[in-house]
């Protein structure tokens, strides 16, 4: 039997600063990426847009520059904060390439334009688990995600523990 040439695989991971992301990260880690493999890994954060709540007369909030600045740092924090740990995660991947991206705008949206973008072989992420009125009022990610992508699609649910042990 001739030897099976392994397609080098983009493997898109969606991440936010929930547990479940890093579970699914985790989980991408132990179940798909192959070890020595030529797969490409690339570890996606995006950065919500900022909300403007309107004033009573129908305006928006006019933020001073400082408190912009805060709110964008802040954001900026998160995100480097997500990367690194995932990043550390990663760090015994031997021939695994490893790329980070930050984007910023709806999750929804950006998710499934880098998935199209990039030409990943698989899109990984986490399911936060809402119940059915938290989901129709915010929205899934990863529902909205699965519908709307071309590559197949891993919502990896983080297990609920029945013990105090994870």
């Amino acid at each position: 039997m001739a030897d099976v040439v392994e397609k080098e695989r983009r493997i898109l991971v969606a991440l936010d600063e929930g547990e479940e992301s890093t579970h699914a990260l985790s989980w991408c880690l132990k179940n798909v990426i192959s070890e020595n493999s030529k797969d490409s890994l690339v570890l996606l954060y995006v950065k919500p847009q900022r909300v403007v709540y309107p004033a009573p007369d129908g305006t928006g909030y006019l933020f001073s520059s400082d408190i912009l600045a805060a709110m964008d740092k802040y954001g900026t924090d998160v995100a480097d904060s997500v990367i690194e740990k995932a990043k550390r995660m990663c760090k015994d991947l031997n021939d695994v390439k490893v790329e980070t991206r930050v984007e910023h705008g709806d999750p929804r949206d950006v998710i499934c334009q880098m998935e199209e973008k990039l030409g990943a072989d698989a899109l990984v992420m986490g399911s936060r688990g809402y119940g059915p009125i938290k989901r129709a009022l915010l929205g899934s990610v990863s529902n909205h995600c699965a519908q709307n992508v071309k590559c197949p699609v891993l919502i990896v649910k983080k297990p609920k523990s029945t013990s105090g042990n994870n």
